[in-house]
């Protein structure tokens, strides 16, 4: 039987890198010709992340390989100021590195007994949405070149929408838009606010403009969705010119960091406090793994809480020292906290650190989810059948929002004016 093997790489962070894990198990799965190998950029300043892919490296299947590739300096702090960019110029530094780890992969191939099939065949190479620069090692190597998007097909409609979109804008920057875009993924015209807040200022827009022409260069594109729930999306994207889109979804690690997590007793113990709460009575606040809020924002959420008078689990994250690390946990609550807010919400409420989010979501205490909308969060929230409520903050998360509630009419947005801003 002859076998295969496929190499993937994502930018180093939650959002893409755990989805693209999910991705290659299930494609093993499916298939047991199939085996993968994962690269991994490494990033200072998130030890979590790297908790995470510690126990991916001791506890996968041997179809699956996670290689590190070598360190490299980091971009100067100017392209740092735009993450997207960020991030972009990391892989691209990559690139030599990337060349030779799959170099050595066609290598052992090649030094193979061809007859026994004991070395699998280099089938594919699959990259991210902010991976894109990968493309030309494919092209260089003969390797066919797949985009694996980890967000909505709305989303990727939007991506694939901006050369179009580049030659009619008539000003320098989205931002300065009075009228709303007519993307063809979308029912409804999309007002400019919902798009990715980096994108709306020019050096923003350039870098997604340059990852959205580059996704027309790959064999096709696999996207973390599903036909029930995006189906205009996914109806214009069969009918239109560009690569072939495969709906896989929902991709989804169900375990989350309850397997893995370092602090297992604070994860049991928050699951213990959730035990003694009424079905369905907990409102559950998380705003993903990337983001945290001052301490002024803090003390206005605590006080909300406090006269709604709900049941709440408050994930709460302190503001990391960079903007390219990722919050940690705070020391003390009570610095943050508004006086006394711990002692006079006892046994209503509970705030606590980084929590193994899907874990949460499963409890059947849970009966609604105030999220920052990310993507994963939003599959998970529909896959146990919680609702949301939109609190969008950064990224596409936005235009998942408006999605969500315009598009589909699955979730509501809060507040006077029918929106919550960070």
């Amino acid at each position: 039987m002859t076998k295969f093997e496929v190499v993937l790489i994502a930018t180093p962070g939650f959002g893409n890198f755990v989805p693209i894990v999910e991705f290659a198990q299930r494609l093993i799965n499916h298939d047991p010709r199939f085996s993968a190998t994962i690269l991994i950029i490494t990033m200072p300043g998130r030890p979590l992340l790297d908790t995470y892919i510690q126990s991916c490296v001791a506890t996968s299947a041997t179809k699956i390989k996670f290689v590190h590739l070598p360190t490299v300096d980091l971009p100067s702090p100017d392209q740092s100021q735009i993450f997207v960019a960020h991030f972009s110029s990391l892989v691209k530094k990559q690139k030599p590195n990337l060349r030779q780890a799959i170099t050595n992969l066609m290598g052992t191939e090649l030094d193979s007994d061809s007859e026994s099939n004991s070395v699998p065949q280099l089938a594919g190479l699959f990259v991210d949405m902010f991976c894109t620069s990968i493309i030309d090692v494919a092209k260089e190597l003969d390797i066919p070149c797949y985009l694996y998007f980890a967000s909505p097909a709305s989303f990727l409609s939007f991506m694939l929408h901006l050369p179009i979109l580049d030659t009619q804008l008539t000003t320098t920057e989205l931002a300065e838009l009075d009228t709303e875009l007519v993307i063809p993924g979308f029912v409804n015209p999309v007002p400019p606010r919902v798009l990715p807040p980096v994108a709306l200022k020019r050096d923003g827009f350039s870098c997604f403009l340059y990852h959205g022409r580059r996704y027309f260069e790959t064999k096709g594109i696999i996207i973390n969705t599903l036909q029930e729930l995006e189906p205009h999306t996914l109806n214009y994207f069969s009918t239109s010119q560009m690569p072939r889109v495969y709906p896989i979804g929902p991709v989804l690690d169900l375990a989350g960091p309850a397997q893995w997590h370092p602090d297992q007793a604070h994860h049991q113990n928050i699951l213990n406090w959730l035990d003694d709460q009424p079905l369905s009575s907990v409102v559950f606040l998380c705003f993903g793994s990337n983001w945290s809020f001052d301490v002024q924002q803090v003390r206005e959420i605590a006080h909300g809480l406090e006269r709604a008078g709900v049941r709440f689990l408050w994930s709460l994250r302190e503001k990391p020292k960079t903007q390219l690390n990722l919050p940690n946990d705070y020391t003390s609550l009570e610095e943050v906290l508004p006086n006394g807010f711990l002692e006079r919400t006892v046994g209503i409420g509970l705030v606590c650190g980084w929590v193994s989010q899907v874990s949460i979501l499963a409890h059947k205490a849970i009966g609604g989810f105030v999220s920052h909308c990310g993507w994963n969060s939003i599959l998970e929230s529909l896959w146990h059948a919680v609702p949301i409520a939109t609190w969008p903050i950064y990224a596409e998360q936005q235009m998942n929002a408006f999605m969500m509630v315009k598009e589909l009419g699955k979730v509501v947005k809060p507040g006077p004016d029918r929106t919550v801003r960070p």
